[in-house]
């Protein structure tokens, strides 16, 4: 697998998930481990450009694809010349600090993955497509106003 950009190699055992080989063989830790179920977006990283829950995925069934995970986001925005700032952050991490759309920032990474393969796909949402977009991912403290705002910012659809 290419994970941010390097080619990756390793033997795992068959029913290592993803997002523990991402945390615990390759020591990308900012990939959350939230629920081990799916249901709060906390491990969301980009495989093949595509937004996944990485504990919804065997390590091995990603043998041969892309990964993004949020490590990497910054390095594609340095290649694409988009960052912005002193920290070469991508623009979504950049609104995501500017906006306030975090609180203890647990969700923070999984929520920033969503959100930019949301606007892959569609990048000039409404709010309510936001929302929408976001529903897979769960945040216990922010209310999602700010997280909103956030994404809405960085498609020249803020309010």
């Amino acid at each position: 697998m290419t994970v941010n950009g390097t080619a990756r190699s390793a033997d795992v055992e068959p029913r290592t998930l993803l997002v523990h080989h991402l945390r615990d063989e390759l020591e990308l830790t900012g990939t959350n481990v939230g629920c081990d179920t799916s249901s709060c977006g906390a491990c969301t990283v980009h495989i093949d450009g595509r937004s996944v829950k990485s504990c919804t995925m065997l390590a091995v069934q990603a043998e041969g694809a892309a990964i993004t995970t949020i490590e990497g986001l910054a390095d594609t925005a340095r290649a694409n010349g988009s960052s912005t700032g002193d920290m070469d952050w991508h623009p979504m991490q950049e609104a995501f600090q500017q906006c306030h759309a975090l609180q203890c920032g647990y969700c923070t990474p999984g929520m920033v993955m969503a959100a930019t393969s949301l606007l892959g796909e569609k990048p000039d949402p409404t709010e309510a497509e936001v929302r929408e977009g976001l529903e897979g991912n769960l945040c216990r403290c922010t209310g999602y106003h700010n997280i909103v705002k956030a994404v809405l910012s960085t498609t020249g659809g803020a309010s």
